[in-house]
């Protein structure tokens, strides 16, 4: 919202904004509609050094992109990073320290939801198959003996193998090694075993955006060219909160090529199909964890998000996306760890699984706890 002063139209601080007197004033836009091959004419002469400026400075002055930016005044100093405004105690809320242990933070993320009824969640074939099942569906699966996570393991490597002679073929991951998979499915049927699983998120199967490091994995960002200037030596520090709770690290998955793209189109690595429609498109950038979590093949994932790069496949493949607070969660060992708007940030199948997943994975660094000060707290709404 706007007010003329000194020449000038004031953005008026969002405090001062009164939203019911509020009015959208759609302004026409004069611009070509091109496809085709006048589309490509026009690419051609905006990129010529001879015409490329003119051309582009008249479509803005059409638009009034120049009286935009140059008669706007924003009263408010710059800002480099986000502030967070003090926040409230709310009721049925329970708030969590972000210096406690992932498993214990899982734990009380746990403990805001409901008990866990198995009667409304198994039927006569639910345990024929994986298909959709919860974290929860899995825990408690695990704890009765029912199944393993190597039972588990061999299904999804069957699964990924076959997806890739579909026709068109899936093309859900840029790495994924059955023998890793396998060992550390070994390592947590074997604490389960022992009865002594690490938390609610032992033996869930859980895989990582290509622009997230994930060790032994390279991490490449969608190219075929990234992993050559940039080695990885351990995993992401949001990675290593997940794998401390026991989470199975399935492979690398699918990205549009350095997140830039809302399509999820890879030439290089293939384009990760949307498994409700294989001719369509599954949003991106994060498009293979949306597809892995919307095919059933794994409960959650883990993408990033800085413009929607994680609302726009969850929403197109008909699953759960957070954007995350930015600060909430630790970017060390993303490839955009230092940018303001990206997010290391959870997909599932329920709102249920994203809050745990995200319960493990979130904390902020030490540079923005020092910088943003933040509340450092993890809130939870309670189930009732």
């Amino acid at each position: 919202m706007t007010n003329r002063k000194m020449g000038k139209w004031a953005m008026v601080p969002v405090e001062e904004v009164d939203l019911s007197n509020v009015q959208y004033r759609q302004e026409e836009i004069e611009a070509p509609h091109l496809t085709g091959n006048f589309l490509k004419l026009f690419v051609w002469i905006v990129e010529s050094r001879l015409f490329g400026s003119a051309v582009l400075s008249f479509v803005k002055r059409k638009n009034k992109v120049p009286q935009i930016l140059e008669h706007t005044g924003i009263p408010e100093a710059p800002m480099h990073f986000p502030e967070f405004p003090p926040q409230d105690s709310e009721n049925a809320v329970k708030c969590v320290d972000e210096d406690t242990l992932p498993t214990l933070r899982v734990a009380s993320a746990l403990e805001c939801l409901p008990a866990y009824d198995s009667s409304n969640h198994w039927g006569s074939n639910s345990r024929n198959s994986f298909l959709y099942w919860t974290i929860r569906d899995y825990a408690h699966a695990y704890r009765c003996g029912w199944t393993t996570p190597s039972d588990v393991a061999e299904y999804i490597i069957s699964a990924v193998e076959k997806s890739l002679n579909n026709k068109p073929a899936m093309m859900l991951f840029i790495y994924f090694n059955a023998d890793e998979v396998r060992k550390q499915a070994a390592a947590s049927t074997t604490r389960f075993q022992e009865g002594k699983p690490l938390s609610i998120l032992d033996g869930i199967f859980i895989p990582i955006k290509d622009d997230i490091d994930c060790y032994p994995y390279p991490t490449r960002g969608g190219t075929i060219w990234f992993h050559k200037m940039r080695e990885v030596k351990q995993d992401a520090v949001s990675v290593s909160r997940l794998r401390s709770c026991g989470v199975i690290l399935v492979g690398k998955a699918n990205m549009h090529e350095l997140g830039m793209g809302v399509t999820g189109n890879n030439p290089h690595h293939g384009t990760a199909r949307n498994p409700h429609s294989t001719e369509c498109y599954t949003g991106g950038s994060s498009s293979g964890p949306a597809a892995i979590v919307a095919s059933g093949l794994c409960p959650a994932s883990v993408g990033t998000d800085g413009g929607g790069s994680v609302r726009i496949p969850a929403a197109l493949c008909g699953v759960v996306g957070l954007k995350t607070t930015y600060g909430r969660t630790d970017m060390k060992g993303a490839l955009c760890e230092g940018g303001t708007v990206e997010s290391v940030t959870p997909l599932a199948a329920t709102v249920e699984d994203v809050m745990l997943v995200y319960a493990a994975m979130s904390g902020s660094s030490p540079i923005d706890l020092t910088r943003l000060r933040p509340v450092i707290s993890y809130k939870v709404t309670l189930y009732t």
